[in-house]
């Protein structure tokens, strides 16, 4: 049997002040596209499958529309939440949707659910594994002593009969890192010490009854520990950090006999995350202009601050999305004791040394102005400062 393994779809995210319904749209398609052309028999969604407790209107067709056109093809889905989901949200009509082969685990209650199957000689089950927390484990298992996210999920799993002469697949929604290693981040994950996104760290060997775990919540594609315990990543960048990311989705293959195969096959967007360097004439050469309806990141190298650069690179990359500065000033900042900056220095004089440091000449009293009164606006000084 095949299936696609999917994570953290994050339906109705933006790009900053950019929408990416239709993005989405496009990529849900695309994998479609790949779950006809390989004739998968089911899809893993490993949670986050919205962006927002609350989706969007938007959000929520999108959702219809692809589970619809999974089930057209006569694909079972097998979908959990994500810590960025709500349970009650998610699991709305799940009992409904299961007699499409829709099934979807939102709410822990106590059981790690299976669903299997058989296929000629080869007996699969899929445990589903919802976003748990440890508080809400304890509650089922009083008599267990739970003190982490991890003593959670290796409760769950332990106090969970697992035929080993199956083939055995978990789809969860959790931070897993491997020994002394942490997984990789994308860089649209919010990072901890001890977590990613408030998620407590779990250990992969946790999973070692498992042919293959569909881990969702870090969104860049990699293996946790061994081959089979994997991260899918997010269809999409969803920040400008993952500019050089490389997207894909895991198709693996179950047998009896063999280990569970696994092939990354890429994705690609409508419009990519790109970050560009150079100096504006350069940038926006005609020669050099290149994929302009992509989400742009420039950083300049011109010496001299370019007014209004955003409006003039929206003219040519309507959907830039940041622009910065690389260049002599901004390399001498870097290089700035930051915490011996404001000793003994009144706010003027704090002002007035950023803009030397900026712009290389001495600021006018009309902005020292314009300073004064964002700042007090601001509450960082005083109607005396």
């Amino acid at each position: 049997m095949k299936f696609l393994h999917l994570g953290d779809l994050h339906l109705g995210k933006t790009l900053f002040d950019f929408d990416l319904i239709e993005d989405q749209r496009y990529i849900l398609d695309q994998i479609l596209c790949i779950a006809e052309k390989e004739s998968v028999d089911g899809v893993l969604i490993a949670g986050d499958v919205y962006d927002k407790s609350v989706p969007s209107e938007a959000a929520t067709k999108l959702l219809d529309y692809f589970l619809i056109e999974l089930t057209k093809r006569e694909i079972k889905v097998f979908m959990v939440s994500g810590n960025h989901d709500s349970d009650e949200r998610l699991n709305y009509g799940s009992t409904l949707f299961a007699s499409n082969q829709i099934f979807i685990s939102a709410v822990f209650d106590g059981t790690l659910h299976r669903q299997s199957f058989a296929e000629e000689d080869t007996k699969i089950n899929i445990y589903m594994l919802p976003f748990v927390k440890a508080s809400q484990v304890r509650h089922y298992f009083p008599d267990e002593k739970i003190e982490s996210y991890d003593d959670a999920v290796q409760t769950i799993i332990r106090n969970t009969d697992i035929n080993k002469s199956n083939k055995n697949i978990l789809v969860a929604h959790q931070f897993v890192s491997g020994k002394g290693e942490d997984p990789a981040l994308a860089g649209s994950e919010s990072v901890g010490t001890q977590s990613v996104g408030l998620v407590e760290k779990i250990g992969y060997d946790c999973f070692d009854d498992f042919d293959y775990v569909a881990l969702g919540h870090i969104h860049s594609p990699q293996k946790v520990g061994r081959e089979e315990i994997r991260y899918a990543g997010s269809p999409l960048k969803y920040s400008l950090s993952e500019a050089n990311n490389e997207k894909s989705v895991s198709l693996i293959t179950v047998s009896a006999e063999e280990r569970v195969k696994i092939e990354l096959v890429p994705l690609k967007p409508m419009r990519n995350v790109r970050h560009i360097t150079g100096t504006l004439k350069e940038l926006l050469d005609k020669k050099n202009v290149k994929a302009p309806e992509d989400f742009i990141y420039a950083t300049l190298t011109d010496e001299d601050i370019i007014n209004d650069a955003m409006g003039i690179f929206q003219q040519v990359y309507p959907n830039t999305v940041r622009i910065d500065y690389d260049n002599s000033h901004t390399r001498e900042i870097e290089q700035v004791d930051i915490s011996k900056i404001a000793e003994n220095k009144s706010f003027p004089e704090l002002i007035g040394d950023f803009y030397r440091l900026m712009y290389g000449c001495e600021i006018t009293e009309e902005e020292m102005d314009v300073m004064r009164t964002a700042a007090r606006e601001a509450g960082v000084i005083n109607e005396a400062g």
